[in-house]
């Protein structure tokens, strides 16, 4: 029996505040897939309390959401999230990202996608 090869999915979206991944449905079988999310970020020289956050939904339900003060002076500072996302037969997902930031700069905001 021969498998189809692994699907992998990614998106960059730079400097952007939000970021989207479509995962589109597969009529044949049912997939799962580790997701993982990423935003970096610099403090802006002399500023007082930087701080950044990061919100990850999938199909719309808030997954995970986190605000943290940005290191400085440091090169970058950033948030992550890695989970795990089954999609049955027929089924699309979308995945969003969004960062916000008072005090830093939008550095790099990812979201990559790999059948496991």
């Amino acid at each position: 029996m021969t498998f189809p090869p692994a699907e992998q999915w990614s998106t960059r979206a730079g400097d952007a505040a939000i970021a989207v991944l479509d995962i589109p449905a597969d009529a044949t079988r049912q997939r799962r897939f580790e997701i993982a999310c990423a935003m970096t970020v610099q403090a802006l020289d002399n500023c007082e309390s930087p701080w950044h956050e990061f919100r990850v939904y999938c199909d719309g339900q808030l997954q995970w959401q986190r605000r943290v003060a940005t290191q400085q002076p440091a090169p970058f500072d950033g948030l992550d999230f890695r989970f795990q996302l089954s999609i049955g037969v027929g089924r699309r997902a979308r995945i969003q990202a969004e960062s916000h930031c008072q005090g830093a700069r939008r550095l790099q905001l990812q979201i990559d996608a790999e059948e496991i």
